[in-house]
């Protein structure tokens, strides 16, 4: 992993920290949960030759500050309004990885005259994340969401673990937790592994980002947890989905509930990959970036 340093910029009411790496037009690249923009270094080691690769670390993950508790998705989409103020960037090409889809699609939503296009790297759905009740056998209960981040925090498989982790910095137990279900074909080297770890137990909004992710719904659908409010139908820019046959934390129907509600959009299929093509196969991951946005 090549040598990099953060920057750091302060919006109305939180401070970001951020990679700015290269030169050309802006990328600006919105990370999931349990991550930092230091995960996309991979990708960024590829496209910092012809872009200008921006990686921020969203409000309450890796070093940027968690001053006000985050209740909503939008919230994050508004703080990238923010930070492109800031930055003095007008309009940008997205890639967005896990989680950081639906902040995407709901900053492109609210302001598609800033997105060229959204490329989304196993993307999670604009319906959300669904979390469900458990029962005594910690078995989800499929269509009966939580009532309430408080009963949610609770939740004994989902949230309340990864959250006791983090609180006990229990690394061991979280890179455990990344071998098993994000790093499903090939693992990073042992040193960028660590620094990536690094990285990941720097998050404080764990609980407060999983209520999010479940309440979110941009469709014009019912979901378990609420009514779909219909922003997905304002998205105009060209959008692009991977979808990895070996990727057991966002599955394929969940990829297509993006691709079908997206008109024009376009699915790329990856055979042995998991949850991180920036791991398992970045050469295919850079060359389809590249090659989508060349496209625009």
């Amino acid at each position: 992993m090549f040598q990099f340093e953060k920057k750091n910029i302060k919006l109305e009411k939180e401070e970001y920290a951020y990679l700015d790496i290269g030169n050309g037009q802006p990328i600006i690249m919105v990370h999931g949960n349990m991550s930092s923009g230091v995960h996309y270094l991979p990708l960024i080691d590829v496209l910092k030759h012809n872009y200008r690769c921006i990686a921020p670390d969203l409000r309450g993950f890796g070093d940027s500050s968690y001053n006000c508790e985050l209740s909503s998705m939008d919230e994050l989409a508004d703080d990238l309004a923010q930070f492109m103020d800031a930055l003095s960037i007008n309009q940008a090409y997205f890639i967005c990885w896990s989680a950081g889809c639906p902040v995407t699609l709901l900053f492109a939503a609210k302001h598609p005259e800033r997105v060229k296009s959204i490329f989304a790297i196993e993307g999670g759905s604009h319906k959300g994340y669904p979390i469900y009740k458990k029962n005594k056998e910690f078995k989800s209960l499929f269509g009966k969401a939580y009532e309430s981040k408080a009963e949610l925090a609770k939740d004994p498989v989902q949230v309340a673990p990864v959250q006791n982790m983090l609180v006990s910095n229990n690394v061991a137990g979280m890179s455990s937790l990344w071998d098993a279900v994000i790093y499903t074909v090939n693992k990073p080297p042992k040193e960028d592994a660590e620094i990536y770890i690094k990285e990941t137990m720097k998050q404080r909004c764990i609980v407060d980002l999983d209520w999010a992710l479940s309440n979110v719904n941009m469709s014009h659908e019912y979901t378990a947890a609420r009514m779909g409010d219909g922003r997905i139908d304002n998205i105009q820019c060209p959008c692009a989905f991977t979808m990895a046959d070996r990727d057991y934390t966002v599955p394929p129907w969940m990829v297509m509930e993006n691709v079908n509600a997206i008109k024009g959009a376009k699915l790329l299929s990856y055979v042995n990959c998991g949850h991180s093509p920036l791991v398992d196969c970045i050469d295919r991951l850079a060359q389809d970036v590249m090659q989508f946005i060349y496209q625009q």
